[in-house]
């Protein structure tokens, strides 16, 4: 029961964080708020994947921060209904948006793993393991 109240909490702060940022950050013209939601999601849950390659698995911890918080962060469905109504309006701006959204996921989540299990390894070398 604990794992899916982490999930539960993770997830709740996740998408209140996620509404405030589309509040604060809303255009007509482009999906700036999604797509940076979503950005930041990989990276952070790049960085939380290749830390606990290296580090003690923690599972409450991952299930509170992975799926909890990044998957209330972030937003598929928010995403295909954004691009359904771009490819209504201007379709090259829709193609754009698909493009640097898959693009920059990837290349962020990538760089996440890269940086996550460098930290670890950091603190695994300088002593700070757990123990």
């Amino acid at each position: 029961m604990k794992i899916y109240s982490a999930v539960f909490i993770g997830g709740a702060l996740g998408a209140c964080l996620r509404y405030g940022l589309n509040m604060w950050i809303h255009t007509d013209q482009f999906p700036a708020a999604t797509w940076l939601e979503n950005a930041a999601g990989s990276l952070l849950l790049g960085i939380l994947t290749g830390f606990f390659m290296i580090r003690a698995k923690r599972p409450l911890l991952s299930a509170f921060l992975g799926t909890g918080f990044c998957g209330g962060f972030t937003t598929m469905s928010t995403f295909s209904k954004e691009t359904v109504m771009l490819l209504q309006a201007q379709s090259s701006l829709a193609v754009l948006y698909m493009a640097v959204s898959l693009i920059s996921g990837i290349v962020l989540a990538l760089i996440g793993v890269l940086a996550g299990r460098r930290i670890a390894g950091i603190l695994l070398r300088k002593g700070l393991q757990e123990r």
